[in-house]
Parts: structure tokens; C-alpha cells; sequence
């Protein structure tokens, strides 16, 4: 913004003053405008002539048959009627974004949640609110979480990790969605994968070598969950895309965790089977900016989330 500009008076760009200029021009009259506008014939005078003063110039030559622009009016003209539709322009999308009749909404995602939740949850925002504009991203909770604090999402679909909890962060609210168990993916032949022998006891597969992503956190989060179990788990196998994890899986290299929620991405070569007695999980939950930096769009989709999480998970 140039010094020039700086310097322009407030009045000037008053869109009130700014209107009833407009309407002048286009009625021809200050009585004319002032019927339009509800008005008094004085207050479109002292409206006009406010105007010229911060302009600097008459905008108008009276006349007994009314007025007609000044060059400076014919200046303005185009200009004034420009920044009035601007406005216009500002208070449709505010209300659009309000009322979900326009805006966006920028989803993050964990892979697992992409399987079912999210996709069932945006079908129902969109079936909605189909003028809002919808974006996804995936990735982990510890990539999500900083890109919700710095407003590049508006909602992001995360998790505790196994039995684990969530550090708070500023500007962010998480709010619970629902508690995932964790499964155990065995080869479909596998001696244990019959559906109607019941849960697996997690010693049962003390012997078995496990699969899982080649991340600190994954693999400290795996030896906790078998030591409550009385055992060290062979972890050599180390993967991170859960197609790879399913190709070891089905080919018979080992047993992986998955959680409950992404068992829509699995086929018959892999079983599932809980675990007992006390299986492993975690709680999904949705984090959001504070009230102050949320979108009516994030809130709504919020609601969706937790009415598809009652159909996402087997068994619910």
C-alpha cells in the first residue's frame, strides 16, 4: 500500500457514503436517490457533500432538473460501484461460510482412517453441503497435529498411539471420536486364524515373527504391548505401507496389529482375530483449532465423524 493511499480519509471509502454516491449518479437526483434509499433528501446531501470533502472535488453540478456527474464524479463512478460489489461480494461469502453454502474444508487423515471413517463421514458432508469445497491429506498424527496448530487444516482425523496418550497443544482441541481395538493379521492358513475358535490370546503368538513399521515409536509401542504378555517380539520384519505389511502377511512372514477401523482394506488371504484378554487399542480422535480459529465446516464434520464411527468399526 503506497504512502498516497495511506493518506486517503476514512469517509472516502465509506461503503454507506460510497452507496448513496452511486445511487445519486444513477437516479439523477438527490430526491430521487433519497426515495430509494429511505433517506431524507438533507441526509443525501450531507452524505454527498461528506463525500466531496474527502474527495477533495465536487462529484456532482445541480442543476434544476437534477445533477450530473463532475469529471471527478465520472472518475470515481466506476471505482465506487467496483468496491461496492467487492463488499458485496465479502458478505455472500461470509454468509455462505456460516451457513455451509459455500468455503472449504481441508481434511487430514491417518492411513487406517481413510479405509472407511473418513470416506463414509465426507459422503455425508458432501450429500449436505455439496457447495463446500472438500481437500484430504494423510498422514501420521505427529505430521497431522502441527499442520491443524498452523491453520493449514481445518480438521485432522488422529489417534493415541497403542495404549498411549496424546500431548496437548496450543490452539488445538481434541475431541474423542471413538476407541479403535487393535487386531492381530495372521496368513489366512495360519493354525490360529479360524473365526470360530474365538479371540487370540496375545502369548500365542510369542513365537511368531511380527510385522511393523520401521519407526521408534511403532516398534516401542509393539515390545509394550507384548511384554504385558510376557514376551519380546521378533520384530526383523519392518515395514511401513500397509500393502506391504498384507503382501508379508498373506505370504506367511508374520503377524502384524492393525487396527479395527482399516479392516475394510483387507482381503481373504489375511485373517483378523481379536485379542484377549485384555487386547490393545487405541481412542481416534478429531483434532480441531480452538473455537476461535474453527470453521463451521469443521464442526459439522465433526458430527459426520462420529456418526459414521458407529458403523466403521466390525461389530458396531
Amino acid at each position: 500500500m503506497g504512502p498516497e493511499t495511506e493518506r486517503l480519509p476514512a469517509p472516502l471509502l465509506d461503503p454507506v457514503l460510497l452507496t448513496t454516491f452511486v445511487t445519486v449518479a444513477e437516479r439523477g437526483s438527490f430526491t430521487a436517490a433519497a426515495g430509494g434509499l429511505g433517506y431524507t433528501q438533507s441526509a443525501v446531501s450531507r452524505q454527498v457533500a461528506g463525500l466531496e470533502r474527502a474527495c477533495g472535488s465536487r462529484l456532482f453540478v445541480r442543476g434544476g432538473r437534477g445533477v450530473r456527474l463532475t469529471p471527478a464524479g465520472e472518475h470515481l463512478l466506476p471505482h465506487a460501484r467496483r468496491l461496492i460489489d467487492q463488499l458485496a461480494d465479502a458478505r455472500r461469502a461470509l454468509v455462505a461460510l456460516r451457513t455451509l453454502d459455500g468455503g472449504r474444508l481441508r481434511v487430514g487423515a491417518l492411513t487406517s482412517a481413510t479405509a472407511a471413517l473418513v470416506p463414509e463421514a465426507l459422503a455425508r458432508f458432501h450429500a449436505r453441503h455439496p457447495a463446500v469445497a472438500l481437500s484430504l491429506r494423510e498422514g501420521t498424527t505427529a505430521h497431522l497435529l502441527p499442520l491443524v496448530e498452523g491453520g493449514v487444516l481445518d480438521v485432522a482425523v488422529v489417534s493415541t498411539q497403542v495404549q498411549g496418550d496424546l500431548r496437548p497443544r496450543a490452539g488445538v482441541e481434541l475431541v474423542h471420536l471413538v476407541d479403535d481395538p487393535l487386531l492381530v493379521a495372521m496368513p489366512a492358513d495360519h493354525p490360529l486364524a479360524r473365526a470360530e475358535a474365538g479371540p487370540v490370546a496375545l502369548g500365542d503368538l510369542a513365537g511368531e515373527r511380527w510385522i511393523v513399521a520401521d519407526l521408534p515409536d511403532a516398534v516401542a509401542a509393539l515390545a509394550a504391548t507384548c511384554a504385558v504378555a510376557g514376551f519380546v517380539p521378533d520384530t526383523s520384519l519392518r515395514v511401513r505401507e500397509w500393502t506391504a505389511k498384507l503382501g508379508l502377511v498373506a505370504h506367511g512372514f508374520g503377524v502384524t496389529l492393525v487396527p479395527a477401523m482399516a479392516a475394510a482394506r483387507f482381503g481373504t488371504e489375511v485373517a483378523l482375530r481379536r485379542i484377549a484378554p485384555d487386547p490393545p487399542g487405541r481412542a481416534v480422535l478429531a483434532a480441531l483449532p480452538d473455537a476461535a480459529g474453527r470453521t463451521p465446516a469443521a464442526d459439522g464434520f465433526v458430527a459426520d465423524l462420529r456418526a459414521a464411527a458407529t458403523t466403521s468399526l466390525p461389530g458396531r
